[in-house]
């Protein structure tokens, strides 16, 4: 193969891992502390091209991961201005150079906690053996929240996971799979993205945040050196905290045959053979990434769905038919499950939406 084609499939690849989505209320929870602290993130969000007109929208990975770094420096709070005091610039940094060198994932998160009781004095983190499993768990020292409930509280417990999960992932160079998550609030409305963003089996009004994994993972060995870490660092933090990480490299490349193969509806076994592997193999690399197979077929067909509803014109028949749904009703089926309203009051509500916004022209929308 010439080089020429091997970077153009490489353009193309990445081009499709840009289109995965992640739900409204991460970002409006990422908001939450520019408007504690009277800052407009209307400048922000038109930067980005992100829209909070519709709360059932799905936002781009890379423009999260931009609004993300936006809102860092804005406040210069690598903590989004949600705490008590400010996580100063560069915190994230000096987070992951302290945990280069550590021999093992238990030494390194060791130095982790230690490091972060220091920038975020709000929180705190602990990692402690209980038999067979291990468990990280993030529990609050001062109250400096609304409510159980506030946005603002949920985002900072779901941002300090993803955070530390990821870069522990990295640092051992694979995915480590969470058995389980118990997250100390009500069950939020974006809750099914936590399937793919950390495991399938969350669960919720737990008194602290209580993550588990085999604890044999504890002893996995630091895999980083410093020339590595310095190429981490490029665009971070944002796009290393972003919801569909790199670590998860298997869920991409399965993404990516599931969608180039629409609308015809693969197998496990088919994706397997494409990408060299047993089924077997493949059901425990996925779960290795906190996910499954299931999980990624419905979400790759439901961030179709969400832009085909939102840009163009085209009949729900047909979109039902190009996601490889047998038939139209089992695809209505789905998109109530996926959003508590079928496929024409989704676009009508969002047509209502813009119409407001544009002063009752109608957006003009393509037919596809």
């Amino acid at each position: 193969m010439l080089p020429s084609t091997r970077a153009h499939q490489r353009k193309n690849l990445q081009a499709k891992r840009n289109q995965a989505t992640v739900a409204m209320g991460f970002v409006s929870g990422m908001l939450s502390g520019m408007h504690r602290h009277g800052h407009d993130p209307t400048p922000l969000l038109a930067a980005t091209g992100i829209s909070l007109a519709d709360a059932a929208s799905r936002i781009p990975v890379d423009r999260y991961a931009a609004l993300y770094n936006l809102i860092i420096a804005e406040l210069d709070d690598e903590a989004f201005g949600l705490l008590s005091r400010p996580m100063p610039t560069g915190s994230f940094e000096f987070l992951c150079r302290g945990m280069l060198g550590a021999a093992t994932l238990e030494e390194a998160l060791g130095r982790a906690s230690r490091f972060l009781r220091i920038v975020l004095p709000d929180l705190r983190i602990a990692v402690r053996r209980d038999g067979a499993r291990a468990e990280l768990e993030i529990a609050e020292t001062n109250a400096v929240f609304a409510g159980r409930d506030d946005p603002a509280r949920v985002f900072a417990l779901e941002w300090l996971l993803r955070l530390v999960h990821g870069v522990a992932c990295w640092f051992v160079g694979r995915g480590i799979a969470l058995d389980s998550v118990r997250f100390p609030y009500a069950r939020p409305a974006h809750a099914d993205d936590y399937a793919l963003v950390y495991t399938e089996r969350s669960s919720f009004e737990g008194n602290t945040l209580l993550a588990r994994f085999h604890d044999n993972l504890l002893e996995l060995p630091i895999r980083r050196d410093d020339a590595a870490l310095g190429r981490f660092l490029e665009g971070a933090p944002g796009r290393i905290s972003m919801l569909y990480r790199r670590d998860r490299e298997m869920v991409v490349r399965v993404r990516d045959l599931l969608r180039a193969a629409l609308p015809e509806n693969l197998s496990i076994e088919q994706v397997a053979q494409q990408l060299h592997l047993s089924t077997r193999t493949l059901h425990r690399r996925l779960e290795d990434e906190g996910s499954s197979f299931r999980l990624i077929k419905e979400a790759t067909r439901r961030d179709i769905a969400y832009a085909r509803l939102t840009k163009t014109a085209q009949p729900i028949a047909q979109l039902a038919a190009d996601l490889g749904y047998a038939d139209t009703s089992t695809f209505y089926r789905a998109f109530v499950a996926w959003s508590g309203q079928s496929p024409e009051q989704f676009r009508s509500q969002l047509a209502a939406r813009q119409g407001a916004m544009t002063g009752g022209k109608p957006a003009k929308r393509d037919n596809q």
